[in-house]
């Protein structure tokens, strides 16, 4: 009989237990990388929350180095762009909205998106389309390839403070905020104090509006 202190088993799932997969372990994956951070992600961790043998997972994912690319591409592959339109700056508005709908579901994985070489193509698609939408705006190759890693860059970035945030700096702990607000005007810089109220808190959906639209200022420069 199956109980909750039986040793992990090679791959043979309990009772009612779907079988062991890729998808499976990759799923798993994410989201010990969600609740511990992918620097803590092992393969022995993610056996042990799918309840299995470390061993069993290395029939579906070669290394932890190719589980951390199989995430990479889960990630990418969830992201639906939406159809180009034509033009430069509203393009660019739609794909970095998107691309922060679909990276708030998985924030601690899309760091990834930035350092992995993917050659899939559910990973490359993406990549793909932000190509072609600066090959239609008049960026020759390198140039795009600048634009596509300074764009991500900021996503990434952008989204990574918006999930890091104290609820004092997000706005809901409205004492905190008001303390912060006190320190900095202490500070006695003319300034900070000038923007303590501002340097407090962050309006996420503001501050990430106001972000776009400097990338769209700037890659229109770009493009000129």
């Amino acid at each position: 009989m199956d109980t909750e202190t039986d040793p992990p088993r090679r791959g043979r799932p309990r009772r009612g237990q779907e079988p062991l997969s890729r998808k499976r372990i990759v799923d798993a994956a994410m989201a010990l990388a969600e609740a511990e951070g992918v620097e803590r992600l092992t393969m022995r961790g993610v056996a042990k929350r799918l309840g299995v043998d470390a061993m069993s997972l290395y029939n579906h994912v070669a290394s932890r180095d190719a589980l951390l690319d199989a995430i990479t591409e889960a990630v990418l592959a969830g992201l639906r762009l939406p159809a180009p339109s034509g033009d430069l700056a509203a393009d660019v508005r739609a794909v970095a909205h998107a691309f922060r709908r679909s990276a708030l579901r998985h924030p601690r994985c899309v760091p990834l998106v930035l350092t992995r070489q993917l050659d899939a193509p559910a990973a490359l698609g993406p990549t793909e389309a932000v190509l072609a939408v600066l090959d239609r705006a008049g960026f020759p190759p390198e140039r795009a390839v600048h634009a596509l890693r300074t764009s991500l860059a900021f996503l990434v970035g952008s989204l990574l403070r918006e999930v890091s945030a104290g609820p004092a700096f997000s706005g809901a702990d409205v004492e905190g905020a008001g303390r912060r607000e006190t320190e900095l005007t202490a500070s006695g810089l003319p300034h900070v104090v000038a923007a303590a109220p501002h340097l407090a808190v962050c309006d996420h959906d503001a501050e990430f509006a106001f972000g776009v639209d400097a990338l769209v200022a700037a890659l229109e420069a770009a493009r000129r």
